[in-house]
């Protein structure tokens, strides 16, 4: 779910300076008559409350933190349990009152029992940990997303329930929410020293390096918009994901499986405990396991099942997901666990407890993801395009009937999408959608035609009065692409957006929403680059690397010339090959036979040359060295692009 953002993690890019659309801050505004009227008809919609949710996401409390912030390096707060405690009585009318519900339940913190043997920390992330008491020590199915929430989560588990080792480590899938904890809860020395295994999918490091490394920089930055960060929790700020809290700061580690899980029904018993898994690999993501902890009669469907539809198509940008597949998954987990399982849980959410509470669950999260597949097939065949597939469909209210099928992460909307994007792809088949103007020239050219900004701004007035926020959206978005200055649009767009997060239902709907308001209303300011840690680099194939650096390489600046480079790593026994074509840059795991230049450091140096765009000579005083043509070498080293540090989304 949390991207690893570009793989450079060396050290921090400085920010740049503010955009030239910079404006004076401004604060949230309180919910528009239309806005509290909308949330009226919500709240009369909503399935009857039974109780069921507050007393599973309650069910085997056993304590929490004293001190609910976690602390990271320099004392910096990377966490607080406590962020949502405002989540109390009605829901305010600057929050969909489904999504405040749901928060409702999804803003607990603390240690759970969830079976005989089994618990989970809950509230310390935007994930869950999963603890399972073996014969000698804990088997931890995913140790969240940094390693100082890991080991405060750990922490509560052994003043509570007794200090004990670790003894296994599983990662459920290659998302850096389930794994980049992992060193907080164990020490890569110490496992390798008492054997302890490290479990996960087949393809897992391939997948977990190499999801976010191409498109890095646009991925990381679109989560900033999915997450909210930067915007505060509040009835008028960030409102969680939909499935947990925000994103915990923190350092992202990974240490590398050691039993890779090839095909469903596999079985270990690890510290004498009997485990089954279940691989539903391209379901939510490319590589992904379910566990059956078979002494607890406990199911763990990881992020295949949780209390939220998912995403089949995340905003942040990812691989599209295979709807179809997914059902399937689903309806093989209630074939295979769905009888002989007396709780569900996942790595988000809370647990649904009793037989006949698992199997409804994964038989209706089923029919779900099944509709939602084949009825946007169904309109996609008769001609619909993605927008329309999009507005037709709309959720069985026997589905709607069961909160956890309701859209506070993935929705309808975007998802149908998704599956048109699936098998069709981005076009719809209309021509005048296979060339169109890009935003800016489109957007100037719209302006004209409609008489001008002034004019577009009193339609957008007057679409805003009658509370359609969709159409002033678009009116206005043209506008502030036409002229990133005109202050009015971009005031009024921001209102605009902010109106539709307020009623948006899906938790990272709303963020994105309230994130482009803030970009408006403030103009948004490149941050510094997150970095990562050594590990987590130290994880990453030198090929992927390299093919990163191959999209960032611009062959009109080497002048079209040809050149070979060798590049060695000494400590990792690496020389790998890179050749410049004239056109593109290719790199090899191979050396070039005869190459211009040979670039010979330890690999740190290396991503440092690359990467951070260190200076040759610098790093030569470090102990690079270079032989052959050292001109060539820095030319080459001219023509590829600095790493991004953020750029305009709603604005030009």
């Amino acid at each position: 779910m949390k991207p690893l953002s570009t793989i450079v993690g060396l050290a921090a890019l400085a920010a740049g300076p503010a955009l030239a659309g910079a404006q004076t801050p401004e604060g949230p505004k309180p919910a528009s008559p239309a806005t509290v009227a909308r949330q009226a008809e919500v709240a009369a919609s909503l399935p009857a409350e039974d109780g069921r949710d507050a007393d599973y996401a309650a069910r085997g409390f056993v304590a929490t933190r004293t001190d609910p912030v976690i602390a990271g390096a320099q004392g910096r707060t990377v966490w607080r349990t406590d962020a949502y405690a405002f989540v109390e009585g009605p829901a305010p009318a600057t929050v969909n009152p489904s999504l405040w519900r749901e928060m409702k339940h999804l803003k607990a913190a603390g240690l759970y029992a969830v079976a005989d043997g089994v618990w989970q920390v809950r509230g310390f992330d935007v994930s869950n940990m999963t603890v399972v008491r073996g014969a000698t020590g804990w088997i931890v199915v995913d140790p969240l997303t940094t390693r100082e929430t890991a080991a405060a989560a750990l922490e509560l588990v052994n003043a509570q329930l007794g200090k004990r080792p670790v003894s296994a480590v599983i990662y459920s899938h290659s998302h850096a929410d389930h794994f980049g904890g992992v060193r907080g809860v164990i020490d890569e020395l110490d496992a390798a020293a008492r054997k302890v295994p490290i479990i996960a999918p087949a393809r897992f490091t391939e997948e977990a390096a190499s999801e976010n490394i191409m498109a890095g920089a646009a991925m990381g930055r679109r989560a900033n918009y999915q997450f909210g960060a930067g915007i505060a929790p509040g009835p008028q700020g960030q409102m969680g994901s939909g499935i947990g809290m925000g994103v915990a700061a923190g350092e992202i580690t990974l240490i590398a499986p050691t039993d890779l899980i090839e095909k469903t029904g596999e079985t270990r018993t690890i510290d004498g405990i009997a485990l089954e898994f279940q691989i539903v690999s391209g379901s939510e993501a490319p590589s992904e396991l379910n566990v059956y902890v078979a002494p607890a009669r406990a199911f763990l469907s990881a992020e295949m099942s949780t209390c939220s539809l998912h995403n089949i198509l995340t905003p942040r940008g990812a691989k599209v997901r295979d709807t179809h597949a997914w059902a399937g998954f689903l309806d093989e987990a209630l074939r295979l666990y769905g009888g002989r399982s007396d709780v569900v849980l996942s790595s988000h959410c809370w647990p649904r407890f009793g037989q006949a509470e698992v199997a409804g669950m994964l038989a209706s999260q089923r029919d779900n993801y099944r509709y939602l597949h084949d009825q946007s097939v169904r309109r996609m065949n008769q001609g619909a395009g993605p927008a329309e597939v999009a507005e037709g469909l709309t959720q069985p209210a026997a589905l709607a009937a069961q909160w956890y099928n309701h859209g506070y992460y993935g929705t309808y909307s975007h998802n149908s999408k998704a599956v048109y994007q699936f098998y069709l792809g981005w076009y719809d088949a209309n021509p005048a959608n296979l060339d169109p103007w890009p935003p800016v020239e489109r957007a100037t050219r719209y302006v004209a035609a409609l008489g001008g900004a002034r004019k577009v701004i009193a339609l957008a007035r007057k679409a805003m009065a009658s509370g359609d926020y969709r159409w002033s959206s678009d009116l206005l978005n043209q506008v502030v692409f036409a002229d990133a200055a005109n202050r009015q649009a971009r005031a009024l767009l921001a209102d605009s957006y902010e109106q539709q997060g307020y009623q948006a239902e899906s938790g990272i709907w709303r963020n994105q929403f309230l994130s482009a308001a803030r970009d408006l209303r403030q103009g948004y300011k490149p941050g510094a680059t997150n970095t990562q840690s050594a590990d987590l680099i130290a994880a990453v194939p030198t090929q992927l690397l390299l093919d990163s650096v191959a999209t960032r390489f611009d062959s009109a600046r080497f002048s079209g010339h040809t050149a070979t480079i060798n590049l060695v790593m000494p400590e990792r026994r690496e020389n790998a090959g890179v050749e410049l074509t004239g056109t593109t840059m290719f790199a090899r795991m191979t050396p070039q036979a005869e190459p211009d230049v040979t670039i010979t450091a330890p690999r740190r140096l290396v991503l440092g040359l690359l990467f951070l765009k260190l200076p040759l000579a610098q790093l030569e005083a470090a102990g690079l060295k270079i032989e052959g043509n050292r001109d060539l070498a820095q030319k080459w080293l001219d023509a590829i692009d600095p790493l991004s540090s953020g750029f305009n989304i709603a604005e030009p």
